[in-house]
């Protein structure tokens, strides 16, 4: 009987359960009506195709029981069209999540029905205009509302003080450029999350009022120009597990009590002008990410430090700190990330470093820290990244190291290592990137290099033995003044990859092999001070080198013909045996010492080739000759009358012509006007754009080597009046006088009544725009390194901040593009060609002016809409060169609804990781990774569409210098795409811009004009 009660029990509750799961299939049939409608109202998204009465309703909350929907979560599904007006006809919705697709227009007041919100998710769409103050209609009952990375502008509205059960306003990502209220938001006490971040708010303190937000475990403040202290009022704050006021503009000591909150997880107080010391007693031990990074912090890292058991992550580079880095760092158990680079630290690494914990990076350069690398860096194989360059660290290279296979980055360049370095890091598959160049190191190579490095830079150590025969992504191989002896590998092939090899000042010996024509990617080849001998392989002519260097070796034999073929920007044949007359192109005074001490070596050109004439013997039969003679004496007498005739009548012209002519010099000049119209030839043109054409011209001469220069002559527009001829004159007087290294030099104008010539100094290397898109792929020169890129940027900036900031009368650009960024031998970069440029008015009126020009793609927003615009057109322009540096994209690919800084603010919204963006071709990708994501977002910044929320020029460099981790190694190595050799690293090298990528931006907000100071910076939450 008991056994019967239990199985019609059992039935029961089996006849129960069936029912509810009936029950909970669908919706029920008015709502599943509603839904449906209002998926044809979005043009039936993809993802919500399965939709139907059999019960799959994708993204679609609902009752268990009665089948009402209480939420929509539709994240992700690229809907474009405005949330239905009848939304809020399902009664019961309590939350709705649309973040992540393509939503438009101003706030959607539709969702002000839905009485029964509680969750609100909009974030990461194209919302745009002002919140509206009746937003408070929206639900009495929000406990979550997230509006964040959208493009609001305006205030905060005053009403969000109504929403008395909120637990999270997340306002972050957006273009609030007015204010917040303090008072109305530190009324919200059951805030658990406020994030205000990655706003242009008017400068303004954190307001006190926020120490009421007792409840809050996340406060997120960066990047919205708060100034001042932080308030003491803060300290009520015992729940913060986040407390992130980074990238602002405060000051001030930092509140011993901020080390003190013992929930606290990750403190961020980077790029700040934070003073004084580390608050010596750091009792928050749940800290588990300390980021004080870019202030002017000053004194030692405290003891206390040793004290956080639970940190992961210490950042405190770029800041004044001195002393030792404290022994108990080395035994944090959980540290896997320390950077400490760009300061003035002393003494040695903890000793135990890296054995208690999962050291993953560490980042010490330019500091003065001494003694010998501990053996432990790599003792729980995690190690990744070790960056210790220009310091004094001496000793060996640990051993342990070369049984780290996880290693991907070496960087310990300028330090006093000697003895052999471990052999078996050449063959770690992870290994993309070997800097260790000024040191003491010996040892060898093998044969074989690992397939994924691309980058070895060590010169200036003692290693020896033979040249590796195999490194498949090797692109950049800098192993000057060593001991390497033998000869090249007789097959290069496996060495195809290269684009620079620098092989000078060591024991070389054999010939060149003709294998070295396989290395079709090489542009720059130096081979100079070894005991090369043989003769120079006729392949090496039809190369794309753009530097050759092969003096002072033992090579014999002619200079071969093809040479004829080459467009070098710098040769060097010198100190060897060469004879025969020198190849007809290269007889040109821009390699006038290329060619010494080679006694065998002649030319017929010796103007300014150091070198003799070259002789032939004659005929010996006198008759021959004599016949020749009296057989041409008749003619060459009369074309000689007539020659002389012709340059009568031809200098009479000219003088007549040229008494048209205005020259107003900028510069001391060596040449005449005469010296530049009779080089006008059409053989002499090397580009054509919208405003005329552009010659390469050799002028000068009398005894030195003269000069090329380029010339610029503007398209005939019909004579010109008084007035316009006075308004150019003035203003290219302007520019003229304008004197910065990272400006081409304007060095004279030529003038007539309907042509004007602007001559300029003439840069070899061609603009950014060839180097970045190449038209003709079999043209094509090398792709350009990372540090070469962000030197250019730098370069660039400097030169535009200069215009905007530092003329005595502003100069405004107006066409800034990587066709007006021309780059000289050593790659360094100049501003060119203002043919759009107008002189900002003077101080005290608006600091506007009107006019439209620039080219599309590179045109800010503002163009054509607005009657005046200012010089953040040129900051808008600027960014997209960025983006182009970045991600090797053209400006516009993609019509004018899809151009480059469109394609990159839709992908920085998105969310997700940017590493894809980084142009692939990139070379040592992989080592700069996180630098070229944090200059792409920079560029996102830049091309914002609302002038006043974009950086000034000179924010924008100071923050290009941040990201400059090696900018010793840029000064030196920015030619890696075909330039000079390297020089020695500088000890005073920046350092590097940490993390980006895995995260959200955190914007650019105003800096001081220090270089210590910043204005923007990626990193992750």
């Amino acid at each position: 009987m008991v056994v019967y009660k239990i199985l019609i029990l059992f039935l029961l509750l089996l006849l129960f359960s069936n029912s509810i799961s009936q029950s909970t299939a669908q919706p029920n049939a008015d709502e599943q009506k509603l839904l449906l409608t209002i998926k044809k109202d979005w043009d039936n998204p993809a993802a919500l195709s399965p939709w139907s009465s059999t019960g799959n309703w994708t993204g679609v909350i609902y009752d268990n029981i009665t089948g009402q929907v209480t939420g929509l979560s539709f994240p992700s599904l690229h809907i474009a069209k405005p949330i239905p007006a009848f939304i809020c006809s399902l009664k019961n919705l309590t939350s709705i999540d649309l973040s992540y697709n393509n939503l438009t227009g101003g706030f959607p007041t539709v969702l002000y029905a839905c009485s029964a919100l509680q969750f609100l998710d909009l974030s990461n769409n194209q919302f745009t205009g002002f919140l509206p103050f009746d937003i408070y209609m929206l639900s009495l009952v929000m406990q979550h509302l997230n509006l964040s990375s959208n493009a609001f502008i305006g205030d905060v509205p005053f009403a969000f003080g109504y929403f008395s059960k909120l637990k999270s306003l997340v306002l972050d990502t957006n273009s609030f450029n007015g204010s917040y209220p303090g008072a109305a938001i530190g009324g919200l006490v059951e805030l658990e999350t406020l994030t205000l971040a990655s706003n242009p708010f008017k400068p303004g303190p954190v307001p006190k009022q926020f120490g009421k937000l007792t409840k809050l475990k996340m406060l997120w403040l960066s990047w919205m120009n708060l100034t001042g202290t932080i308030p003491n009022d803060l300290l009520s704050l015992t729940e913060l597990t986040l407390l992130d006021l980074s990238l602002n503009n405060m000051e001030g000591t930092i509140p011993e009590w901020t080390f003190k909150l013992q929930k606290l997880e990750k403190l961020y107080l980077y790029s700040n002008m934070f003073i004084g010391e580390i608050g010596p007693d750091i009792t928050a031990l749940n800290l588990q990410e300390l980021d004080l990074s870019m202030n002017k912090l000053t004194g030692s890292i405290p003891e206390y430090i040793a004290s956080l058991k639970n940190l992961t992550l210490l950042y405190l580079y770029y800041n004044n700190l001195t002393g030792e880095i404290p022994t108990g760092v080395g035994k944090l158990p959980k540290l896997i990330d320390i950077r400490l680079f760009n300061n003035k630290l002393s003494g040695p690494l903890p000793p135990e470093l890296g054995k208690y914990s999962e050291l993953g990076n560490l980042e010490v350069s330019n500091n003065n820290l001494s003694g010998e690398l501990p053996d432990t860096l790599c003792f729980n194989k995690q190690l990744y990244d070790i960056v210790v360059f220009n310091n004094s660290f001496s000793g060996v290279f640990p051993a342990s190291l070369g049984e780290c296979d996880t290693i991907n980055n070496v960087m310990a360049y300028n330090n006093h290592f000697m003895g052999d370095f471990p052999e078996k890091i050449w063959s770690f598959e992870m290994l993309t990137n070997v800097m260790i160049n000024d040191n003491n190191f010996t040892g060898t190579l093998p044969s074989e290099i690992s397939f994924n490095i691309t980058r070895i830079q060590m010169g200036n150590n003692r290693f020896s033995g033979a040249i590796p025969s195999s490194a498949i992504a090797l692109k950049n191989f800098e192993a000057e003044n060593n001991q390497f002896s033998g000869s090249l590998p007789d097959d290069m092939s496996k060495l195809a990859n290269l684009t620079e090899l620098n092989l000078a000042g060591n024991q070389l010996s054999g010939s060149i092999p003709p294998s070295i024509q396989s290395l079709t990617r090489l542009t720059s080849l130096n081979l100079s001070s070894n005991q090369i001998f043989g003769e120079i392989p006729a392949a090496l002519g039809w190369m794309d080198l753009n530097m050759l260097d092969l003096s002072n070796n033992e090579l014999t034999g002619h200079i071969p013909q093809e040479f004829n073929h080459l467009h070098l920007n710098f040769l060097n044949l010198s100190s060897n045996q060469l004879s025969g007359e020198v190849p007809g192109e290269l007889q040109n005074p821009a390699y006038g010492y290329s060619f010494r001490s080679n006694r065998g070596l002649c030319a017929t050109v010796i103007m300014n080739l150091n070198l003799p004439a070259c002789r032939y013997e004659g005929h010996n039969k006198l008759s021959t000759s004599l016949i020749t003679v009296f057989s041409v004496l008749a003619g060459v007498t009369f074309i000689s009358a007539v020659a002389i005739w012709l340059l009568i009548v031809r200098h009479q012209k000219r003088r007549r012509d040229l008494t048209v002519w205005k020259m107003t010099p900028f510069r001391t000049l060596d040449f005449s006007e005469c010296d530049v119209l009779s080089n006008l030839h059409e053989e002499n043109v090397i580009g054509s754009g919208g405003s005329g054409k552009v010659y390469r011209i050799h002028v000068g001469g009398k005894g030195n080597a003269g000069k090329v220069v380029a010339v610029k002559q503007l398209w005939r527009m019909g004579k010109s009046d008084a007035k316009k001829d006075k308004e150019f004159d003035a203003e290219v007087r302007i520019l003229g006088e304008a004197r910065h290294n990272n400006i081409v030099n304007l060095l004279c104008c030529i003038s007539s009544d309907d042509t004007k010539l602007l001559v300029y100094e003439y840069m070899e290397n061609g603009s950014l725009d060839r180097w970045l898109h190449h038209r003709n792929r079999a043209a094509a020169p090398a792709p350009l390194h990372w540090p070469t890129r962000l030197a250019i940027a730098i370069d660039a900036a400097r030169g535009l901040s200069y215009m905007h900031h530092e003329c005595a009368q502003p100069i405004m650009h107006r066409d800034v593009k990587s066709s007006n960024i021309l780059l000289d031998p050593g790659f360094h970069a100049k501003i060119a060609d203002f043919g759009l440029a107008r002189i900002l008015v003077k101080s005290g009126e608006p600091e506007s002016i009107s006019a439209i020009g620039g080219t599309f793609g590179y045109m800010a927003p503002e163009y054509g809409c607005r009657a005046k615009v200012n010089e953040k057109v040129d900051v808008y322009s600027f960014g997209v060169v960025l983006l182009e540096l970045t991600t090797g994209r053209v400006a516009n690919d993609g019509g004018a609804d899809y151009c480059l800084a469109e394609w990159a603010w839709r992908r920085y919204k998105a969310g997700v990781a940017l590493y894809d963006v980084v142009d692939e071709s990139i070379q040592d990708r992989a080592a700069f990774l996180e630098d070229a994501v944090a200059v792409f977002l920079l560029g996102v910044i830049c091309t914002g569409d609302d002038p006043a929320s974009r950086p000034s020029m000179k924010e924008v460099l100071e923050q290009l210098v941040q990201y400059d981790r090696t900018s010793s190694v840029a000064a030196a190595c920015r030619d890696d795409s075909g330039g000079v050799p390297f020089s020695k690293a500088k000890k005073d090298g920046q350092g590097k811009s940490s993390s980006a990528g895995t995260g959200k931006v955190w914007g650019a907000g105003a800096g001081d004009g220090d270089e210590d100071s910043c204005s923007f910076v990626a990193h992750p939450v």
